[in-house]
C-alpha cells in the first residue's frame, strides 16, 4: 500500500485505527498515511447531523466562520491529530499528512478519499458489545460510497 486514510476523532475507535494501522504496516510502512478528523457544524450527532439540508449546513459554517468557534475547533482537531500521529510514529510510521475538515463525515471521508488517491481507508468502531455486530450508519455510507476497501478496526 503506498498511501492510506486513518479518519479519527476523539472517541476510543480511533486509538483502534492506530493500532491497526501499525500492526498491519509494520513490517513494510505505507508510503503516506492520511490522518483526517470531521467537525461537524454545530456538533451532534452524525444521525442528526446528516437529516441537516446543506443550506442548514452552510449557514452553520458561515456562523462558525464568523466566530472565534472554528479556530478553536480547528486548534483542538489538529492537537488531537498531532497526538495521533506522535502514537504512529512510536510504532515506526513517520510519514503522515494532516487535515482537519467541516461537513458531513461520511461525505468528507469519501471526499478526502478520492482526492489524496488512497488504497485503503481504515475507520474505528466505538459501537457497544451488541452493536459492534452491525454497523453503524457512518460506515455503511462510507462502505457503500468508496472506490477503494475499507478497514473497521475494532
Amino acid at each position: 500500500m503506498q498511501k492510506i486514510l486513518l479518519a479519527l476523532d476523539a472517541a476510543k475507535g480511533s486509538d483502534e485505527c492506530v493500532k491497526t494501522c501499525a500492526r498491519i504496516f509494520a513490517a513494510a510502512p505505507p508510503k503516506s498515511v492520511i490522518l483526517l478528523h470531521v467537525q461537524q457544524p454545530g456538533g451532534g450527532s452524525t444521525l442528526m447531523h446528516d437529516r441537516m439540508s446543506d443550506t442548514e449546513i452552510e449557514t452553520l459554517k458561515e456562523e462558525l466562520d464568523r466566530s472565534d468557534a472554528l479556530e478553536k475547533l480547528q486548534a483542538r482537531a489538529r492537537a488531537l491529530l498531532e497526538s495521533h500521529g506522535k502514537k504512529l510514529q512510536r510504532r515506526g510510521i513517520h510519514a503522515t499528512k494532516m487535515i482537519v475538515r467541516t461537513g458531513r463525515v461520511a461525505e468528507e471521508i469519501l471526499n478526502t478519499a478520492r482526492d489524496e488517491g488512497v488504497e485503503l481507508i481504515i475507520i474505528g468502531n466505538t459501537r457497544g458489545a451488541v452493536a459492534k455486530f452491525m454497523m453503524g450508519d457512518l460506515v455503511k455510507a462510507v462502505v457503500g460510497g468508496a472506490k477503494v476497501p475499507v478497514l473497521l478496526a475494532r
